[in-house]
């Protein structure tokens, strides 16, 4: 499809357009995935080995994207916490430069 061929399209063509091609990719996405998974079974099977296939949900991704909670908080103002994850804040550092001890700190 040429790109004359989308300027005529309205934008409730093109956005079904997008919708069927994402459908399109993720049918083929589906497909070689399954094949692959095929593969690995029958080389596993070849060298008489058993895998176990781990699936991992989200995009690919083993993170997960939940909130850690707070362990510190900063005594001068209440709003600034710190996980204790990471580099920590600069009223943290201050604090520990000033000789303090972090766990006068703790939630």
């Amino acid at each position: 499809m040429s790109v004359f061929e989308l300027e005529s399209k309205s934008e409730a063509e093109l956005t079904r357009l997008i919708q069927n091609a994402n459908q399109e990719l993720q049918a083929r996405i589906n497909e070689k995935r399954k094949d692959v998974i095929r593969q690995i079974r029958e080389l596993a099977d070849s060298i008489q080995v058993t895998v176990e296939l781990i699936e991992i949900s989200g995009k690919g991704s083993i993170a997960s994207n939940s909130k850690v909670a707070a362990k510190y908080r900063n005594p001068a103002n209440a709003a600034q916490t710190w996980t204790g994850r990471g580099v920590a804040p600069k009223w943290m550092q201050a604090l520990l430069e000033a000789g303090r001890d972090k766990a006068e700190f703790a939630i």
